[in-house]
Order: C-alpha cells, then sequence, then structure tokens
C-alpha cells in the first residue's frame, strides 16, 4: 500500500510538473493570428436547445443577451470610445454579435431588448443583418409597433425612403400605435432625408427606448445634427468676416459679436466657454481650419460627432 501510495504521488507530481512546462511552452511559442480571428466560433449554437431545455430557455436566453451586450463593449473599450464611428463598427470586427442575438431571441422571441439592441447597433455593422433580426422579431411580436418603428428607422438611414414609408404605414395600423407613426410615413416620403426629419425620429427613439444602450445611441445622434446646425451657422459668420476683412478669424473672440445674433433652429444657441471658444454640443471648444476658413471639431471631443 505505501509502495502504491508513493508510486501514486510520484505520477501526479510528474503529471503536474509534465503540465506546467507544456503550458510555458505553449505560450512562449504561441502562433500570433490576425485580429480578425481573435473571436472564437460560437461552441454551442444554443437555439438548437429550444424545446429541450427543460423550460430553462428563456434563462439560456438572457445568457446569450447578456453576454452579447459584453462582448460589444469589450470591444469598444479596446478600441476607444473617442474613436469609435457609430455609423460604421465594422472595424471592430464583431462578428458574433449576430449569432448571440438570433441565439438570444430564438430562444425567448419575446425578448425585446435584444431585437432593440441589434436594430439599434447592427445596421453600423450589417443593415442587412439588422433587418433579419428585426423582421424576425415583428414576425414573433406583430403587436409591438416599437419594432416597426426601429425597421424603419433601419430603411430611411440607408435612403431607401419609400420603403421606410412602407414600414411607418404598417406601424399605423397596429392598434395602439402613437398617432406619430402616420405622420412619420407622410413626412419621410417629402422631406426623405432632413435633419428636422432625423431630429424628430432621434427624439422619438429617445422616448420609446427600452434600455439606456438605445437612449445613449439616439441621444448622440441628435448631438451630432446639433453639432452640424451649429457649423453651418458658424461658418456663415466666417465666411462674413473674411468678406469683411479679407482674412480668416484667428480666434473666435473677433467674431463672438456676430456669432451672438444667430439664432440656430429651434431656438437654440450657440455656447462659449469662459475662455471665449464656441464649443460643441459635448463641450468641447470647436476649431477653426486656417487652410478653410471653416470650423470643425476637435480631436478630444469625447462624443463621436461626424
Amino acid at each position: 500500500m505505501k509502495k502504491d501510495a508513493i508510486i501514486a504521488s510520484i505520477v501526479i507530481v510528474c503529471g503536474f510538473a509534465g503540465v506546467f512546462l507544456l503550458s510555458s511552452y505553449l505560450e512562449t511559442n504561441r502562433i500570433s493570428v490576425p485580429e480578425s480571428y481573435a473571436d472564437e466560433d460560437l461552441s454551442l449554437q444554443g437555439k438548437k436547445l429550444k424545446g429541450y431545455a427543460l423550460g430553462a430557455e428563456g434563462l439560456v436566453a438572457d445568457w446569450y443577451w447578456m453576454r452579447a451586450l459584453q462582448y460589444i463593449g469589450d470591444k469598444v473599450v479596446k478600441k476607444g470610445i473617442e474613436s469609435l464611428n457609430i455609423d460604421d463598427m465594422t472595424e471592430l470586427n464583431p462578428r458574433l454579435l449576430y449569432q448571440m442575438l438570433d441565439n438570444a431571441t430564438e430562444l425567448d422571441p419575446k425578448l425585446m431588448a435584444a431585437f432593440s439592441y441589434g436594430a439599434t447597433v447592427l445596421p453600423a455593422i450589417d443593415p442587412q443583418q439588422a433587418i433579419k433580426l428585426t423582421e424576425k422579431g415583428i414576425a414573433a411580436n406583430p403587436n409591438e409597433w416599437r419594432l416597426l418603428q426601429y425597421l424603419g428607422y433601419i430603411h430611411w438611414k440607408l435612403k431607401d425612403y419609400e420603403k421606410a414609408g412602407e414600414v411607418y404605414d404598417r406601424g399605423a395600423a397596429i392598434p395602439g400605435a402613437p398617432p406619430f407613426f402616420r405622420m412619420m410615413a407622410a413626412r419621410i416620403r417629402t422631406e426623405s432625408g432632413s435633419r428636422d426629419l432625423a431630429r424628430e425620429i432621434y427624439k422619438q427613439s429617445i422616448a420609446e427606448a427600452p434600455d439606456e444602450q438605445t437612449k445613449t445611441v439616439s441621444e448622440i445622434r441628435l448631438m451630432e445634427l446639433d453639432s452640424m446646425d451649429e457649423r453651418d451657422a458658424i461658418d456663415a459668420a466666417l465666411d462674413e468676416f473674411r468678406v469683411q476683412t479679407g482674412t480668416c478669424v484667428k480666434k473666435w473672440s473677433d467674431i463672438l459679436p456676430l456669432l451672438a445674433k444667430i439664432d440656430l433652429p429651434h431656438n437654440r444657441k450657440l455656447r462659449v466657454n469662459n475662455a471665449d471658444e464656441i464649443v460643441d454640443p459635448a463641450g468641447f471648444p470647436y476649431l477653426i481650419d486656417a487652410a478653410t476658413c471653416k470650423a470643425m471639431l476637435s480631436p478630444d471631443t469625447k462624443i463621436p460627432l461626424r
């Protein structure tokens, strides 16, 4: 017995030593792979468990949903929010996001948070996947008019205004849908890609947002529109100063009286900080491009405004 115990101990010690040496070797000789291969494919397609999870489908769906949030969050943190383009997130290579959301919503077709998140984020990754997921949600939840709102927005972003109008018409036919659906259907066909229409869409999205992620994206979109209006007005003042003096403005204080007269759309005014600088909606000073004599965003702004 004693001899057997000694042999077993030697085997265990040698095994641990072998594992340690092998791990060290593999770590030292790890093969570098391109960033595009950094994500492992889903080892388990949870949607195949539908009907076999003994009533735990909702729990598994929530796991996929939470994993999808963490998946994108980790990529954004790694990339840096200040350099993130919310209109084109393909550089993050989030190729598993649709799979995670598809699994979550297949297991729980009533998981509206997953559908709304996909409809908000996927258009910047793969618009066709966004449409597919949202149509799936509409088929499973025909009375959820919010999904029609998201689908109309996706088609509007793709500049398919006729299709977007048709989607808002579909939404207007749902019992209990708010009046803005019929109004939007008409405005999209007449105003197409106007900023005022965009502002109404984003405001409505904020008012109806089921989660903070959707609300935050729409708030950023509104800040973008505000910045565009502000830069248009500032550029007009810079042009007027250049016509009058023959030179471009060197500092904002030179034209503050001129800027003070500007009325922005929706009764807004330009913002001035304590250093007499004109600031963007995120609170960072606009810069003056000496080459073009136009206002431009500061590279320090933390909100990814265009």
